[in-house]
């Protein structure tokens, strides 16, 4: 055999190796293309989720919330609240609202002494010359006095909740009878929306509604149920709320974080998994929550550096009896109340605070699912 050739068994061999990295690139190649249709997917779906909120509910989609979270977490301990001050805000003393009384009493801020006009209602909203939405604003804490959490008493005898679903929260689109925006011809008589609670892997319950189940309703959830004739109800699941045929949609998240007057006894837990593992429990972010009166009227508390204790402290001094946590997350966080427009279905959305999401957020198709309160 001359030099020049090559035996048979390292020509195989050779072979081999180029067959080998042939399917590796291919394999590569293939990987590449599906994780770049993957994220072009994400960022590309309708709805208005900024880059940022669709990049990382991709990552928790993929196995990558260990990584998202903690870049929050290192977002958070290099921009931290501000500590002190005062509130540079004209939300505490709005022009009132003409001809209109406010039904409300006014809240004991947390702070004293108190700022002029803190914890004092006004209405935003009426139904038949009867105040039915109204707004006030108050400190969190001593601590981060320069901030305002938004709080929104709902009445219960007037307004009626209208549970939707988000193309991803819970998706399945067929199994539900409303829609994931408000169309035009659902914005007449609207007068409020508001964000729902976490993904329903995370809500430790489940999303009810036309019949149909995602995730599972789980005993002992805090849950926000409404019924057939209109009225609405929060406790925990499997105590004075249950299945009956009068039951319309049920949204669960987590426990609840007042009940019976008192806060949560694990209020202050260190365990994400209790109040949610986006950031550390004791971190001072935007959270939501809405609670129950014992008159059966609704308080939704949001704010951009609340605790879960503050959030729960919150509700608890603007009546609630029983309350639960919604989101947290700017990204995910939405109060807005509405105006009359020029005409019945472009009524003017107003925002409950400065929050990230666009006034007219669920006028777009919404990948959370989310409520609308009407008149009844």
């Amino acid at each position: 055999m001359s030099n020049l050739e090559m035996s048979p068994a390292p020509a195989r061999k050779s072979l081999l190796h180029r067959r080998i990295l042939a399917s590796i690139v291919a394999v590569a190649a293939i990987v590449g293309i599906s994780l770049i249709w993957s994220v072009g997917s994400a960022l590309t779906a309708p709805g208005t989720d900024t880059v940022a909120a669709r990049l990382a509910e991709w990552g928790r989609d993929h196995y990558l919330g260990f990584v998202v979270t903690t870049a929050e977490n290192i977002q958070y301990s290099l921009n931290p609240p501000k500590v002190g001050g005062a509130p540079k805000s004209n939300l505490l003393n709005p022009a009132p609202a003409p001809d209109v009384v406010d039904a409300h009493a006014a809240i004991t801020p947390l702070i004293l002494p108190a700022l002029s006009g803190e914890g004092t209602f006004r209405t935003v909203s009426t139904v038949n010359g009867q105040p039915a939405i109204q707004v006030a604003y108050m400190r969190p804490d001593t601590q981060h006095s320069s901030y305002l959490a938004g709080i929104s008493w709902m009445s219960g005898s007037l307004l009626k909740f209208v549970q939707h679903p988000g193309s991803k929260e819970p998706g399945h689109l067929t199994l539900w009878s409303q829609k994931e925006s408000i169309a035009p011809v659902d914005r007449n008589g609207l007068l409020a929306t508001f964000n729902s609670g976490f993904k329903i892997k995370d809500s430790q319950g489940g999303y009810y509604e036309n019949g149909s189940t995602a995730g599972v309703l789980r005993s002992g959830a805090a849950s926000l149920v409404v019924y057939r004739d209109g009225h609405a109800d929060i406790d925990t699941w499997g105590s004075s709320l249950g299945m009956s045929a009068d039951v319309v949609s049920v949204r669960q998240n987590l426990s609840l974080l007042v009940d019976n007057g008192q806060l949560a006894v694990n209020i202050d837990s260190k365990n994400l998994a209790t109040w949610g593992f986006t950031v550390k429990n004791a971190n001072f972010v935007w959270r939501s929550g809405i609670g129950v009166t014992a008159t059966g009227d609704f308080v939704y508390v949001a704010g951009d550096a609340l605790s879960v204790r503050t959030l729960a402290s919150l509700l608890q001094a603007a009546g609630a009896v029983r309350a639960m946590e919604l989101d947290i997350n700017a990204q995910w966080i939405s109060y807005m109340w509405y105006e009359v427009g020029k005409t019945p279905t472009t009524p003017i959305a107003k925002k409950l605070l400065s929050f990230d999401r666009p006034a007219k957020r669920y006028f777009s198709v919404s990948s959370r699912d989310f409520f609308a309160v009407y008149a009844r």
